[in-house]
Formats: C-alpha cells, structure tokens, sequence
C-alpha cells in the first residue's frame, strides 16, 4: 500500500478531437496588473441628400403635349384600333414612324391654333374698331337729334369712322405679326432648335437697324402718335409746313396732302414739326369791308349786320353751315382814307371759305345798292 501510493498519478491523455476553443482562456498579463482600455466606436457620417437640379420648363410645354407622351399614344392607338390609317401609315413611312407623326401633329396643333388665335383677335380688334367708329351722342346733341341734324356731329362721326378704320388696320397688323411670330419661333422650337442664341441675334439685329434706320423709326413713331392723338385724318385741311393741302392717306410712315392746285405731296411723319388743321371743330369765315373815311358809320354797321343776318336764315344755312350768328365789328381800323368794318361767321370745318365768298357778294350788291364806295385798303 505504501508503494501504491508513491507511484506517481497518471497524467491525462490529449483528446484530438477535443477543441481548443473548449479550453479555458488564460488572461494575458497586464503590466501593474492596470486593465487594458477598450476603443469606442466612432459613428460613420451619414452622407446629406443633394438637391437635384430643376430644369425650366419649356413655355410650349405648357400648352402642347409632351412629344414622347404623344408618340406613345399615337403607337397604343395604331395598336388598339383596327382602321386602315395606321396600317397605310406603316406602310408609307419608314419603321420610326410614330415619332414622326408626334412630331408632324405638334406643328399642326401650333399653326392650327395660331389661325384660329388670329382669326379671334382680328374679329375683337373689327367689333371694336366698329363700336368705336359708331360712338355715343351726348346728351345735349341727342335731344336737338330729335328736331334737326347737327351737321358738326355728323362730320364728327365720320372722322372717328376714318381714325377708327386707320387705327384697326394698324392694330390688324401688330397682331398678325405677333401670332404668327410666336408660332413661327414654336415651330423652330419643335424643330431642335435652341431659341435663346436665336432670340439674341435677333435682338442684337434689331438694335442695329434701329440705329441705322433711326430716321424710318422716328416716322413710325411719329405716325403713331399722330393717329392716337388724331391731330388729322382723311378729308382734313391741314397746314403740315411744306405744304398745304386736303389729307388724302395716312399711314405710319408718310402724310400724303393734295393741295390747292392739285400738286400731291407726300411728307415723312417725322419730318412734320407742327400742323395746322382746319378741319377740327369748327372754322371762321372773316371778311374784311373798307369804306370811305366819310361814310355814315351806323348806317354801314346796320347794313352789314343786315346782310349777315339773311345769309344766316336762309334754309340750308343755320346749324348746317353757319353755326353762330355773324358778328359785325365796326372801326377794325381807320385811317386818313378809310375805315375798315369786320364780318365775322362761325362756321362748320371746311366751309369758311364758302361763306366768305356769298358774304363778299352780297355785301358788294348792297353796298352798290345805298351808292357806298369801296376804299382802297391801307
């Protein structure tokens, strides 16, 4: 027994098959026995949204369709439908012919839509141009409408039918170049075509016919500004400076005058400074009469006013010719010779002249009548 227990234990034997891993981990040694730090963990920066770029739409997509969304419903409708268009379509276009056809029925919708958009605008510029050329009677002149008609009026109404028909044929113009312009600049646009260099030349283009062309747009604009201000119009006399003449056209560019001895002048818009019409409103008729220095002064005054008060109550005269009654104006000047008396008539535009004349006849009748001589006019 004592030898049995001075042999020595027996060791264990290695399991292959055991796993190291079972083993217990030995802790390594630290020194001074101080815990080894533990790394914390750093969080990965999360990386922030970047903002996609907006493209600006294109001003004609917001009224036509999107030509990819077109060809798509031009294919699914060839597909769906059954009708002989499509299959003859096919086969007279090449395979792409979809986009094709997308393409072909924008630029139809742009100048389909461009005429119809025209006509609208030409039809509204025509009822008002009407409307304007028609207008509206006071009051005053309504009520006198009733009993008799107001020559003034009447010559009124057809200067603003000739200013209104001259102002709607310039409107009638501005809008068919703007419409047509505009379709013309969407149809380049379908075309591929960047519109902004183009836009830019044309500008840039612009600006130097306007400094080379200054005197053709200072007539433009002068033209302009004498129609909306409607200084004259068609049928008017009028004094433009070179000549003097009846308004027979005008346009934006030039005046077109026929003058007394039937000369035609033709005169540049901005070339015209000031103008002298005598066809507005009304005119006076103005006649001058020198008697003798001797001559009874009443006597040739009551005489006067006489004859200028029978020419004004005569039919066909008042209210349609003359407009006032006369006026005499006696001693308009006087001399060692003479005396000079003024007759004076308010009368429609246009016909002073007229009333000039029968005044001068028929004072020169009455004045032979009572033996009063003429003086010779100082």
């Amino acid at each position: 027994m004592f030898l049995r227990s001075l042999a020595p234990a027996p060791t264990p034997e290695a399991n292959p098959s055991a796993d190291p891993s079972d083993a217990p981990a030995t802790p390594a040694p630290t020194s001074e026995g101080t815990p080894a730090p533990t790394a914390e963990a750093t969080p990965a920066p999360t990386p922030e949204p970047t903002p996609e770029a907006t493209s600006t739409p294109d001003p004609t997509d917001l009224v036509l369709p999107d030509p990819e969304a077109l060809t798509e419903a031009v294919l699914s409708t060839c597909t769906s439908s059954n009708d002989v268009i499509c299959p003859l379509v096919e086969g007279i276009l090449p395979k792409g012919w979809a986009p094709f056809a997308a393409w072909l029925i924008t630029i139809v919708l742009i100048l389909a839509g461009a005429f119809v958009l025209r006509k609208l605008v030409l039809r509204l510029i025509e009822r008002i141009t009407r409307k304007a050329a028609q207008g509206v009677l006071p009051e005053k002149l309504r009520a006198r409408s009733g009993q008799q008609t107001d020559a003034a009026q009447v010559l009124l109404t057809e200067r603003r039918r000739q200013r209104a028909e001259t102002m709607g044929s310039v409107l009638r113009h501005v809008a068919t170049v703007v419409i047509m312009g505009t379709a013309f600049l969407m149809v380049l646009a379908r075309f591929g075509m960047n519109l902004a260099p183009l836009l830019t030349s044309v500008g840039i283009l612009g600006i130097a016919i306007g400094f080379g062309a200054q005197e053709l747009v200072k007539d433009f604009i002068s033209g302009m500004f004498m129609l909306l201000e409607d200084q004259y119009g068609v049928g008017d006399i009028i004094d433009a400076g070179p000549a003097t003449g009846t308004v027979e056209a005008v346009t934006l560019r030039i005046t077109r005058l026929r003058d007394a001895d039937g000369r035609v002048w033709y005169i540049r818009n901005g070339t015209i400074s000031r103008v002298g019409n005598e066809s507005q409103g009304w005119s006076r008729a103005l006649v001058d009469v020198p008697v003798p220095y001797d001559a009874d002064i009443e006597e040739v005054r009551e005489l006067l006013k006489s004859i200028a008060n029978g020419l004004w109550e005569e039919p066909g005269m008042r209210d349609l010719v003359i407009v006032e009654e006369p006026k005499v104006y006696a001693l308009e000047q006087i001399s060692d010779s003479a005396m000079l008396f003024r007759v004076t008539a308010k009368t429609m535009p246009g016909k002073q002249n007229e009333v000039a004349r029968e005044l001068r006849v028929r004072i020169k009748h009455a004045l032979d009548e009572k033996g009063v001589p003429f003086a010779a006019a100082s």
